[in-house]
Formats: C-alpha cells, sequence, structure tokens
C-alpha cells in the first residue's frame, strides 16, 4: 500500500509543470501555444531563451531525482538492491508519466527527456554523465536539443546492454524502453530534421556569429 502511495506521488512530482507555471506567471502567456507546442525545456529554450530554458530544465531534472529517490521513504528497499531498483523504475516512470501528462496542467506537458535524465541520474549517475556528455556534444555541434536528446537516449540503451552489461532483465527492458519512448515522442522532430526545417536553440550565438565572420572574410 505505502509503495502505491509513493509511486502516486511520483506522478504528481513529475506533473509540475514547470514550463506552464514559469511562461503564466512571468510572461503571461501558455507556452504550449508556442514554438512547438510542448511543455518542456527545449521548447522554453526556443520561446523565453536560455535563461528560462535552462531554469526549466533544472528544475526538470530534479523532478525525476526525487521522485525515483523516493524509495528511501520504505527502509526495506535500502538494503536489497533488486527489489530498490525494480522500485525506483517504478517511481521514476511515474513522474516521466507525469511529465507527460500533468494532472496540474490538462494533461499536456512535454517529452519527458530531462524528467528522464533525472531518473536516470538517481538510478546510475556514471552512466547519467556518458548520457550528459553525448548529449552537451551533439548540442555543441548542432544546437539540436531533439537530436541530442535522441542519441543521449540511444547511447543510455547501449550503455546498459553492452558497455556495463547489466544483468538486471528489468533494467535492460528498461533502457530499450527509453530509447524507444524517446524517439516515438520525437516523431515530429526527426520529420523535421530530415527536411532541414527542425529549430534550433538559441545558444552558442557567439560561436555561430564567428564561424560566419570567418565565412564572409573568406569569401572576400
Amino acid at each position: 500500500m505505502v509503495e502505491v502511495l509513493l509511486i502516486v506521488l511520483a506522478y504528481l512530482i513529475g506533473s509540475i509543470p514547470t514550463a506552464v507555471w514559469i511562461s503564466r506567471y512571468f510572461f503571461d502567456i501558455d507556452i504550449r501555444e508556442y514554438g512547438s507546442g510542448n511543455a518542456g525545456a527545449t521548447n522554453t529554450f526556443r520561446v523565453l531563451g536560455s535563461k528560462w530554458g535552462s531554469f526549466v530544465m533544472v528544475v526538470d531534472v530534479l523532478k525525476g531525482v526525487v521522485a525515483t529517490s523516493l524509495y528511501i521513504l520504505i527502509p526495506y528497499y535500502l538494503h536489497n538492491e533488486f527489489d530498490r531498483t525494480n522500485f525506483m523504475v517504478g517511481l521514476g516512470l511515474a513522474a516521466v508519466l507525469g511529465h507527460i501528462f500533468p494532472i496540474w496542467a490538462d494533461f499536456r506537458g512535454g517529452k519527458g527527456v530531462a524528467t528522464l535524465f533525472g531518473m536516470i541520474l538517481a538510478m546510475q549517475p556514471i552512466v547519467a554523465i556518458y548520457c550528459v556528455g553525448v548529449f552537451i556534444l551533439v548540442l555543441y555541434l548542432t544546437r539540436f536539443v531533439s537530436l541530442s536528446s535522441i542519441l543521449a537516449s540511444l547511447a543510455f540503451a547501449v550503455l546498459i546492454l553492452f558497455i556495463f552489461n547489466e544483468q538486471e532483465p528489468l533494467y535492460r527492458g528498461f533502457a530499450i524502453a527509453v530509447a524507444l519512448l524517446v524517439v516515438l515522442t520525437h516523431q515530429k522532430n526527426i520529420s523535421r530534421l530530415l527536411r532541414g526545417n527542425e529549430s534550433k536553440v538559441p545558444i552558442l550565438k557567439y560561436r555561430d556569429r564567428k564561424r560566419t565572420r570567418r565565412r564572409t572574410d573568406s569569401l572576400k
């Protein structure tokens, strides 16, 4: 019974619509009516800028960390690694589900990537660091958050299945599910990437201006 209540609590934590509340209280708009229409960090970067996009991303990651760590409220799981892992997966997925379908925002949320990362960070910090490395590298090279998220999720599956070779069946299944979930929730982004009209986030502008000047100078 306690486990069920904690999973419900994890869902409620994940349901905190960070981007929606920020856009409403500070800009008097609904972020879901602009940009891609999603209530996540990526769309916040596009619509409200890097400052608020970064804030939303951090909070959404923390939602995943806090929700997945709720297992500490039950002493039994502190000393049973197998059951703890399974319970953490349940808690984390509840939070991700809450982010995608938030009860506080008419069940219209984001794609759950930041909250999913928070879940991974709580469960497997080393793997999370590797995934962050992939995300940052791709973002630096392309400025496409969608592509960065997709490749980071695929990297997570590869790390769990092959590099770290985790033996827990549920965890392996979870890794595959993560990659599939991220790809499925980014179908529109993938289509835009293939068409060449996916929006880039407003970061690294100095680098882009410098490259543009170099190309201009080379043509003179």
